[in-house]
């Protein structure tokens, strides 16, 4: 199993008030609620707690980025997988990932990316999402044409890391004269990708017709396993068996050596969540053309208040006993982390460690006891469960992208 730790990167250190007066945190709150000094602090914090990852024997640091939001600091990720790819020696870096629709140039993304790939020895995952809705308003990214450019420029920077230059590109929304990266992968054909998801049914089966190990983010159990159904049902139609190498699995996960202040730790993930201060509103998070009508009209009815979040946030006591959001001692996590283990059967296990405004020694005993009691004991259950991940199975790192599967996409999609 690969075990991997995450942080969303908060900016946290802002008015609490401004944001409950303004009504929301993200794409239209005035950045004059940013502070620097704090924001120079928490970057390396977030230095520090990567490096302690690393150091107690966490397997991979996963990264992300976000855009116009305090939830999330990352504005590029490659910058921090950057920094990491020189500081660190063993850890993968996990991108989850770069949003593909807002590159104007995927060829740049390319050579970007095996950069960080040659300069950590290949230590580079290269995941890809298609952001958030409220991205694309923040980039001018047309939010109709965001699956089209996702897969347009997934197909070109694979070229790019590929196919031996200068050669030339035409696409629907990218043109190229010339692709001549001279920084290509140090890992052939090309590094790992995952693809990370929550509710797009689309995306679950455009990585499983790719061979992408596809990630849930922080579903409940009953909405993982009908993940797996579909990402596996798509498998067989083009040719293979969808097993715990494809599945990953990214869970907020609080550890502490006192079972109270874990609880009470835990309470900041509602503070991601919106509880605190409010995210974006729904009609930008989906704005139109952005995802499937089913989605989209979801989340307008919630917006409107005539039903419940699409995505199954719910109170904090809920998400606990879902186990959603778990927290205590290893012990009490560890038995927790057992039975979504035995249920789900990912290969990849992500634990989403510290958010809004724990303490930065709360974060660091968190990742300390993860990396040294944990993960260990983790290691063993999903040895038990032979739940073995990409790169214990030795499983094909991707099929190549051939028009060959054209015919096989369709069916799967029809499904």
């Amino acid at each position: 199993m690969h075990l991997m730790y995450f942080t969303e990167q908060p900016m946290s250190a802002y008015s609490e008030q401004a944001g409950r007066d303004f009504g929301a945190t993200a794409l239209m709150f005035p950045n004059t609620n940013f502070d620097p000094v704090a924001g120079s602090r928490l970057y390396n914090e977030y230095i520090e707690q990567y490096m302690l990852a690393e150091e107690v024997g966490i397997d991979g640091i996963m990264l992300n980025e976000h855009h116009n939001a305090p939830f999330c600091m990352q504005a590029k990720a490659n910058i921090f997988a950057a920094i990491l790819a020189g500081m660190t020696k063993k850890a993968k870096i996990v991108m989850l990932g770069n949003p593909l629709p807002l590159a104007e140039n995927p060829v740049r993304l390319a050579e970007e990316l095996a950069m960080i790939d040659m300069i950590s020895k290949g230590r580079l995952v290269s995941g890809f999402v298609r952001g958030g809705g409220q991205e694309q308003l923040a980039t001018g990214v047309n939010p109709a044409f965001n699956r089209e450019r996702f897969e347009e420029a997934h197909d070109l920077v694979v070229k790019a890391w590929t196919q031996p230059g200068p050669f030339r590109y035409e696409g629907t929304h990218y043109q190229h004269r010339v692709v001549n990266p001279w920084a290509v992968p140090l890992q052939k054909p090309y590094p790992r990708v995952w693809i990370p998801g929550v509710i797009s049914k689309e995306t679950i089966v455009w990585a499983a017709q790719q061979r992408y190990p596809y990630i849930a983010l922080n579903t409940s159990i009953e909405q993982t396993k009908k993940i797996w159904e579909l990402y596996d049902s798509v498998a067989a139609g083009v040719g293979y068996v969808g097993g715990p190498e494809n599945r990953g699995y990214l869970i907020q996960v609080h550890i502490s050596d006192n079972e109270e202040k874990a609880i009470e730790n835990a309470r900041q993930f509602r503070w991601m969540q919106g509880e605190f201060t409010g995210l974006a509103h729904p009609v930008w998070s989906t704005p139109s053309g952005y995802g499937s009508p089913t989605n989209r009209r979801a989340f307008v009815e919630f917006a409107a208040g005539r039903a419940i979040n699409p995505r199954g946030n719910t109170s904090f006591e809920q998400q606990m006993a879902d186990l959603r959001i778990i927290a205590g001692t290893p012990k009490t996590v560890v038995a927790k982390l057992k039975r979504i283990l035995e249920e789900t059967r990912p290969g990849i296990l992500a634990l989403w460690g510290n958010d809004g405004r724990v303490s930065q020694a709360d974060s660091l005993t968190c990742i300390k006891l993860m990396g040294t009691e944990v993960f260990p004991a983790i290691r063993e259950i999903a040895k038990s469960l032979d739940l073995k991940s990409p790169f214990e199975a030795n499983a094909p790192v991707h099929l190549k992208y051939s028009t060959d599967l054209a015919p096989a996409r369709a069916a799967a999609a029809a499904e």
